[in-house]
């Protein structure tokens, strides 16, 4: 069925190929590009010139979309430059020509003012379209909605009474964190359009609504029954968790898991029973520490149902705690936390054992709570699009050939209803996206990487209608997946170094990372946890519905437990059935004590062709919110060593062999800039920065459907945000 919302892959940018077990046919062609040919010189082109085209004169003029510029007759690069000479005093007229215009040289006409006025749809500008003719491969260029000075609500009738302001100085980015010129090589079987019901503003206020209320549930729920804060992100790493196992149709909040308790939240409520173990730098706090834990204990199972032998354990081990500590005051920091780590050893089976099932009871209460929000959701979302007369029930599906072709972004099967307006402003080098209220805000720079993306990738909307609504429920998607809290989420949305990007793909060919999103992406190819609304902006979808037959590729997952398991299970299926060039590249932190299930296999597998580590502070990633923070928050060092792992068949090992050139290229790029912060973190004494930060969890039981209950403690690092 063709649809409107993403297309059909006919006119794809994605050429087609015949599978690979044929030896006549040849290797997936190049994606070709949806830029127009201008016909303009090179250098005009790079000034900001395009050729366009007056409906009202019905013939060609030039537009610069740098300087707001528009001109009747070609311009002539280097005799008239509107910054540095505005009144065009500088500039010798062309001989035989008339300057019209006193502001202008080279005999240059100015456009009328009326010409330039915005109009149209309040998501959109009203843009001139290139003249070129309109082909598959060659569309119009689409309305761009980041003109300086350009107000795309503007269409009313006291709007156009104001006069006409100049424009203001154009936006030039200071920094580019991304390279989106490179072209993939990762090739994959062909897809049908996804089942994923299209973004809506509404839908997503309504979705982020809810999951906030979620999380309050969370913190209601930790406080009441056991007397604690929720753990640092451990309301994140549960959304990332469920969505490893998770089923539903929700991209977000999960639905059809199984098992119904979640290992993580599990784990990681039950790390900070009875009480939160913090960093400790001087004496004095790892006394206060040692007491504070010996109290709680105590009265915990005091207060449960718990055994006379564990009453009497806990209780006796408490006492000689309490005694040695009178005692003894003459102790050193290293002598408390060694008594800490032995009473925990004595209480923590028991005190695990009384806790387990309030904690058991939180976790399942929570998933309930958002099975119920999710058949809110997806009720609204439903009755929007048959307001809008779109069928949800009774979409007949794509067929889908047995062929290979370069990775595309993710299509939609359903259309997208129209957007409501959604108005956007700037504050410096801030853009302002507010919907009903509700205002997102992101980095002029980064907005301009989205419209770059969405120019990339979506093939529903040339005339960028629809762009400012779907910037506006992208940004509330991931400001309301990691969280509002200072610098939460900042961890588990970061990414590598720019230079470490370059080295990945100059030296093995990387041109994919499996684990990004639009914000913090520096390839325009890469995997995402929203599909519904990042495949607009050239996300191929999760990593774990992602399967490549070939390709070099980047990962530095998410860090959490599950994930990172689920993620080495999938490397091994791929490249144990693809026989063509596979790799995969790994970043994980090295935590040995005890060290993670997907660290271990990694390390075990056959396909496993290098490994290295990269010390701690020795190295730094971007901040997971870089798309907002100011600049000198952008980089900060690891608290942890990073494991970098190479992961490759035997095709992949023969073209992308780590050799010992290429690895010392790829850690001469880790080297320190001198401008990272110090964690990415709040500057505190808590235990959020690291593993190790916490101490090593003693005698906590089994979850159900865990693995291992002791490997997880609070792992706020950084890496990069999707499933």
């Amino acid at each position: 069925m063709t649809t409107e919302n993403h297309g059909t892959l006919k006119g794809d940018s994605a050429l087609m190929m015949s599978p690979s077990g044929s030896s006549s046919q040849g290797h997936p062609h190049l994606p070709s590009t949806s830029k127009p040919v201008q016909e303009l010189p090179d250098e005009l082109i790079q000034a900001g010139w395009s050729k366009c085209w007056s409906k009202r004169e019905n013939r060609p003029y030039y537009f610069n979309r740098f300087t707001n510029q528009s001109l009747w007759e070609m311009p002539v690069l280097g005799q008239h430059d509107v910054i540095s000479d505005p009144l065009g005093l500088n500039a010798a007229p062309a001989s035989g020509e008339v300057v019209a215009d006193p502001g202008l040289g080279n005999g240059q006409r100015k456009r009328r003012l009326s010409e330039e006025t915005p109009q149209g749809n309040p998501n959109s500008f009203k843009r001139p379209r290139v003249d070129v003719p309109v082909t598959p491969t060659t569309p119009t260029v689409p309305i761009s909605p980041s003109t300086p000075g350009a107000k795309p609500w503007s269409s009313t009738a006291e709007d156009k009474q104001m006069p006409v302001l100049p424009p203001p100085a154009p936006y030039r980015p200071t920094a580019v964190y991304w390279d989106l010129d490179v072209q993939t090589n990762a090739v994959i079987r062909e897809r049908a359009p996804a089942d994923y019901l299209p973004p809506h503003p509404e839908m997503e206020l309504q979705r982020a609504q809810l999951t906030t209320k979620l999380r309050q549930h969370y913190h209601e729920l930790c406080s009441q029954r056991e007397g604690i804060e929720p753990p640092r992100e451990s309301f994140n790493r549960w959304l990332l968790e469920r969505k490893v196992v998770d089923k539903g149709p929700d991209p977000l909040l999960p639905s059809e898991c199984d098992p119904v308790i979640s290992p993580s939240m599990f784990r990681e409520v039950m790390n900070d029973i009875p009480i939160r173990l913090s960093r400790i730098k001087y004496k004095e706090e790892a006394r206060k520490l040692l007491l504070k834990y010996a109290e709680a204990a105590k009265k915990m199972i005091e207060s449960r149902n718990a055994t006379p032998d564990s009453r009497k354990v806990v209780k006796w081990n408490v006492e000689d705690t309490i005694n040695w500590l009178r005692k003894d005051h003459s102790a050193s920091k290293e002598d408390y936390m060694d008594r800490l780590e032995h009473l925990r050893k004595q209480c923590g089976p028991h005190v695990a054992a009384v806790a387990k099932d309030s904690i058991e009871g939180i976790c399942t209460k929570i998933y309930h709570i958002s099975t119920e929000y999710v058949r809110r959701i997806r009720q609204s979302h439903q009755a929007l699009l048959k307001d809008c007369n779109i069928t949800v029930d009774g979409v007949e599906a794509q067929e889908v050939q047995d062929r290979l072709v370069y990775c595309y972004p993710v299509r939609l099967a359903l259309p997208s209803p129209p957007q409501p307006r959604v108005e956007l402003h700037f504050e410096n080098d801030v853009a302002c996206l507010r919907f009903k209220g509700e205002m997102v805000k992101v980095n002029r720079n980064y907005f301009n990487k989205l419209e770059l993306l969405y120019r990339y990738s979506c093939i529903d909307d040339q005339r960028f209608e629809k762009f400012l609504s779907r910037v506006w429920c992208l940004i509330k998607r991931y400001q309301v997946m990691f969280g509002s809290g200072v610098h939460e989420g900042t961890g588990l949305q970061g990414a590598l170094p720019v230079p470490v990007f370059e080295a990945l793909n100059k030296q093995f060919g990387v041109s994919f990372e499996c684990f990004a999103s639009p914000l913090n992406c520096y390839f325009k190819q890469f995997c995402s946890a929203s599909p519904d609304i990042d495949g607009f902006f050239g996300s191929r979808g999760p990593f774990l519905s992602f399967s490549p037959v070939s390709g070099s590729f980047e990962a530095n997952p998410p860090f959490c437990e599950e994930l990172m398991d689920a993620m080495v299970t999938h490397f091994e299926k791929l490249l144990e059935r693809s026989s063509e060039p596979l790799s995969f590249i790994i970043f994980i932190p090295e935590w040995r004590d005890p060290p993670t299930p997907a660290l271990t296999r990694m390390e075990a597998s056959r396909f496993r062709r290098h490994q290295f580590t990269v010390q701690a502070f020795e190295h730094e990633y971007r901040s997971g919110s870089q798309h907002i923070c100011k600049r000198e928050e952008l980089y900060y060092k690891a608290v942890h060593s990073t494991a970098i792992i190479f992961l490759q068949n035997a095709a992949g090992f023969a073209k992308w062999e780590p050799t010992a050139e290429r690895i010392q290229e790829l850690q001469a790029a880790y080297r320190i800039s001198g401008r990272s912060l110090a964690s990415p973190g709040p500057s505190t004494g808590s235990a959020t920065g690291d593993r190790d930060s916490k101490m090593r969890p003693v005698g906590t039981l089994d979850s159900p459907g865990s693995q291992d209950s002791s490997s997880q403690t609070e792992k706020s690092t950084p890496d990069t945000g999707s499933v």
